[in-house]
């Protein structure tokens, strides 16, 4: 592709926001509801239907794009193209690739957040509309391979979950008899991270909320740095088999659960709350309750909302009811996840491979080196 001129995305979209706060999904709605989270929830009604580009305005921003009948959380843009000028998949591709950008440009606290102005100011490349397809074209196929990988992935992800219920059963019913408690009983400590700003760099990698995926994986893509006095070291230290649970976040996203299982030292942020267990209990089994249908659905009508952020402190947390199942029981799933998680890892390996092929390709797109 030869040197072409940018536009600016303002003059070649229309651009809305959704109106509706983050608990206006429901569990068995008929549409997609677009919050900042990567995977849509569900909604029983639509405002938006054709052809968007939707880029999750708040949190860790991403990009989407849908075709039909949906609804929108009111941080969530959604944006539509000018058919005669510009390609939704050659936009939604660009916005990908532009998405750090736009969390450079972010504001706010906590939890911080673009303007409109972000995205109409935004200059794309806008080469004649039968290239920017073919462009998109090649860049499905690529996205195409890392898909694949992802819905590998994801499938593991949600046997782990059917897996807990079949082994643990229903904690409304508890069909199994388990003795019933809080999750004060399965812990040794609950400790709050330190709130010392994060750096570019440091002696420690410093874990975050965005370090943890709503599904409760831990993501180490986007790591700060901090150096702390040694003196305060293990108060915020991670050690393997930790639970980290994000206290602070937008609605949607507080009361995310991941499990530490790295060798390495690493330091986390005050908004995560680090839970240790104590003998009589496996952290895999409260990984596996916090991040159940169950546990998220107690978290999300547990959380308190304050200017557009949520939380749940450690006492709260700690007086969260549970099943108690026997140690060995919790062992056995722990060592079953553990098999999952290693065929998993199989997968990411080639999720990352297809992510370089598919950055590379990316790249090239959007600084004129993509020949189609």
């Amino acid at each position: 592709m030869s040197v072409i001129q940018t536009v600016g995305l303002g003059s070649l979209t229309a651009i809305k926001t959704g109106r509706l706060d983050a608990n206006a999904s429901v569990d068995d709605g008929a549409y997609p509801f677009f919050t900042c989270s990567k995977k849509p929830l569900k909604i029983d009604r639509y405002s938006f239907d054709g052809d968007y580009v939707l880029v999750a305005g708040n949190g860790d921003l991403n990009v989407k794009h849908y075709i039909g009948k949906f609804d929108a959380y009111q941080r969530t843009y959604a944006i539509k193209s000018d058919k005669e000028k510009l390609d939704s998949r050659f936009l939604f591709y660009f916005l990908s690739k532009y998405i750090d950008v736009l969390r450079n440009q972010s504001i706010g606290g906590v939890i911080k957040y673009i303007k409109i102005g972000n995205l109409t100011d935004a200059k794309i490349p806008l080469p004649p509309l039968a290239e920017q397809q073919k462009i998109a074209e090649i860049l499905d196929a690529a996205d195409s391979l890392r898909q694949k990988d992802q819905q590998l992935i994801d499938h593991y992800t949600t046997l782990s979950q059917s897996m807990f219920l079949e082994m643990f059963g229903d904690p409304v019913t508890n069909q199994h008899g388990f003795e019933k408690g809080t999750i004060r009983e399965l812990l040794s400590t609950a400790k709050y991270g330190t709130s010392a700003k994060a750096d570019d760099s440091g002696k420690y990698p410093y874990l975050r909320m965005n370090n943890i995926t709503y599904e409760g994986e831990m993501d180490f893509f986007s790591l700060k740095y901090i150096n702390i006095d040694e003196n305060d070291k293990e108060k915020y230290l991670v050690k393997k088999g930790d639970v980290l649970f994000n206290r602070t976040n937008s609605k949607e996203l507080v009361g995310k659960t991941g499990l530490y299982n790295e060798d390495e030292a690493m330091i986390i942020a005050g908004y995560l709350i680090r839970l240790r267990v104590s003998e009589q209990a496996n952290p895999y089994y409260l990984w596996g309750y916090l991040n159940s249908k169950h546990g998220k659905l107690t978290l999300a009508h547990m959380c308190k909302s304050i200017v557009g952020m949520a939380n749940i402190n450690a006492q709260e947390l700690q007086n969260i009811k549970i099943l108690l199942p026997p140690i060995l029981l919790q062992e056995h799933f722990a060592k079953k996840n553990q098999a999952i998680e290693a065929q998993k890892k199989q997968a990411k390996a080639s999720l990352e491979k297809s992510n370089d092929l598919f950055n590379s390709l990316l790249q090239r797109a959007f600084n004129g080196e993509l020949n189609s």
